[in-house]
């Protein structure tokens, strides 16, 4: 991200008065196939990686890309460092092969300790990869401004299977809590690991959607402490949050987590969500993602000028709104529906 689009995403997140701007979530799920590579390539060749972030601002100029030069290995970062098994695949995402079958294996849980990421599983090679692309990216007049991990139940979630969790949740309460605390104390370090490591980094962000399969019961005891701990680790930092299940369990909990912008689902109206929320949180969203894949790009700006309208109904202005998807850029979005995304946001503009 260059410095001009930090201050403008700043901007933005203060609620200033400005230009109706987009951002995208980009990662592995959709930058290999778009940019006709091989997942393998993305992840072990850093020319190939660095081609394709460059490939992506020069089809589309302006656009905010978050977390942005985003060094991962899709769902396979954080787990490998508890020991999770995984497989690459050229055309896919990496599988993640669960450490903890079911709740009968409690004694593996008890047995967990928390990873070095300098030093366990794939994050070291991360951690190496961003030191190497830095200087890279500074010749470009980029940095890394923004670092990511994966949220406590979803690492959780690839430890052991979802529906396990999810029973442990309602059966075995401190098993999972003892999870949580090893998933979460991971989060952080991890975090601080990358933010040592770049030394650029002004901002958080946490992708969790396990959030969104609990009650709110259930997301104030398993989800809440954890997400605070994680936020209120790294004071005076921008915190981003991604949940893009269909549940808003977490959104009247968001400014109490100190989230300063919120991606979420399509599913729900941008109005709404901006009514519940109140005005400190900025948003991000709410364009169905898929509709980059399946629509015409006619469809794609009437959706999104719609999403628009709903908010400015709600908002008065489009202030505290970053325009994107109810979610990530998903795989095999195409160029002529995000250049119709980004021709509706300019046309307001």
């Amino acid at each position: 991200m260059r410095k001009e689009q930090w201050e403008s995403l700043q901007a933005i997140i203060r609620g200033e008065e400005g230009p109706l701007r987009a951002g995208l979530i980009v990662d592995s799920p959709w930058m290999p196939g778009y940019c006709g590579v091989s997942n393998v390539d993305f992840y072990a060749r850093p020319e190939v990686w660095l081609d394709a972030y460059r490939k992506i601002r020069a089809d589309f100029p302006g656009v905010l890309f978050l977390p942005d030069w985003w060094n991962e290995f899709g769902m396979a970062t954080e787990p490998s460092g508890f020991g999770c098994r995984f497989d690459f695949y050229d055309d896919n995402l990496p599988t993640v092969h669960h450490i903890i079958p079911t709740l009968e294996d409690a004694d593996l849980i008890e047995r967990l300790q928390v990873p070095d990421p300098r030093k366990s599983g794939l994050m070291p090679l991360l951690l190496n990869l961003q030191r190497y692309v830095q200087p890279r990216l500074q010749e470009l007049g980029e940095e890394h401004y923004i670092v990511s991990t994966r949220g406590p139940l979803t690492i959780a979630s690839h430890l052991m299977p979802l529906t396990e969790l999810l029973l442990g949740v309602k059966m075995e309460g401190e098993t999972i809590h003892k999870l949580l605390r090893c998933t979460t104390a991971l989060c952080i370090r991890w975090l601080e690991a990358q933010l040592e490591n770049v030394g650029t980094a002004r901002g958080i962000l946490v992708l969790d959607d396990v959030t969104g399969f609990l009650s709110e019961e259930d997301y104030l005891e398993f989800a809440h402490p954890y997400l605070k701990e994680i936020f209120r680790s790294f004071p005076g930092l921008l915190h981003l949050f991604h949940n893009d299940t269909d549940s808003d369990v977490s959104v009247p909990w968001l400014d109490e987590l100190g989230v300063d912008l919120y991606n979420f689902t399509h599913k729900k109206n941008i109005g709404d969500v901006r009514r519940k929320i109140g005005d400190r949180v900025c948003l991000l969203g709410n364009v169905p993602p898929m509709s980059l894949v399946k629509e015409s790009p006619e469809t794609v700006y009437a959706q999104t000028r719609q999403v628009i309208a709903d908010y400015c109904a709600a908002n008065g202005s489009h202030r505290g709104l970053l325009v994107s998807l109810g979610g990530g850029v998903p795989m095999g979005a195409r160029q002529d529906t995000i250049d119709a995304f980004l021709r509706a946001v300019a046309d307001y503009a």
